[in-house]
């Protein structure tokens, strides 16, 4: 069977899907300086069809690294900022009455794109953040009883703010589960920092990527490829007990209220499966399944309050789970 190809000239050949994907850090570090922790999460969402949630204080580049991704792929992209007032229909469509053929239409609201931002999604009360779930879980949006499929690929990014809680509407648990990854965005180091001061002043203008020289080097047929060789990826029996037990791990945590549901389990398998593939292998190790623990994981617990007091974090729990759980040989 030849490959098939894509109207950027991608072709569907594995190998050289991961090729073009592993251009795409090379590309977005055009536009975005020092986040390929990020870059690469988005990537493994891509591959694995889930959702993100990305955290971080104003002014990291979250919404340029949506963007750049986006032109990197040459994929469509969306935002749209979560305010108090936004209502449901602002986000999924609503149907609009045409006085000139006396019938109502269906106008497409935003999350009918590939990529959408949803910046500070903690910023809107639950009946409007409810209104991505459908659109995450069925990848479609229902209006007025007709359910609209959602273009292919599909992927919510939503960030939030982590040290601004007044005004806020945190997203219950189990939304929380819903998304793939949760991935923070730190703060520069000193040297990234003058890398990005420096461009501005030579320039760089975050609006227009095409002069920052971002050019498409993969594309939708990529992330088809890449799809079907991770899922003949091997996983042994060995390594499936061995991401079961971590999740069970976290039930037993006594620094934690909340552990992860066979729901993250399938997740950590499936996030791990796709980075076995994107370094190279056909095979699943324990060095993946730990690569990905962190990001697939830390949304999906709860601390207990005495441990939030003490300093306990998501990440020292699931760090010292990690560094419990016998390794497979």
């Amino acid at each position: 069977m030849d490959p098939t190809t894509d109207n950027a000239g991608h072709t569907g050949d594995p190998a050289a899907a991961r090729a073009s994907l592993e251009a795409l850090r090379a590309e977005i570090a055009k536009a975005v300086v020092g986040q390929d922790p990020a870059v690469t999460g988005l990537v493994v969402a891509l591959l694995c069809r889930g959702h993100v949630l990305l955290e971080g204080v104003p002014g990291v580049a979250k919404t340029l690294l949506v963007r750049t991704l986006a032109a990197a792929l040459e994929v469509g992209t969306k935002r749209v900022q979560f305010t108090p007032d936004l209502m449901p229909s602002d986000v999924t469509g609503s149907l609009v009455y045409d006085a000139r053929t006396a019938e109502f239409s269906f106008q497409p609201g935003p999350v009918f794109t590939n990529l959408l931002l949803a910046d500070e999604i903690n910023r809107t009360p639950p009946k409007t953040q409810s209104s991505l779930l459908e659109a995450m879980e069925e990848r479609q949006v229902t209006v007025d009883g007709t359910p609209r499929p959602l273009p292919e690929p599909f992927l919510v990014i939503a960030t939030q703010n982590p040290v601004e809680y007044e005004g806020t509407y945190p997203l219950p648990e189990a939304q929380l589960d819903r998304f793939l990854l949760k991935l923070t965005i730190p703060l520069p180091s000193r040297q990234d920092e003058i890398d990005v001061v420096a461009r501005h002043a030579a320039g760089f203008n975050p609006r227009d990527l095409r002069a920052a020289g971002v050019r498409p080097v993969a594309g939708p047929a990529d992330l088809d490829a890449a799809r079907a060789a991770i899922a003949k990826t091997t996983v042994s029996p060995e390594i499936t007990a061995y991401v079961v037990d971590i999740c069970r791990a976290t039930r037993e945590s006594p620094s934690l209220t909340l552990g992860v549901s066979p729901r993250g389990a399938t997740a950590l398998l499936s996030t791990s499966r796709a980075w076995a593939w994107l370094t190279g292998r056909d095979y699943v190790i324990p060095d993946d399944v730990k690569a990905l623990a962190l990001p697939t994981l830390r949304h999906r617990v709860q601390l207990r309050p005495e441990a939030e007091m003490e300093g306990v974090t998501a990440d020292s729990v699931i760090n010292a789970i990690l560094a419990h759980v016998p390794v497979p040989r």
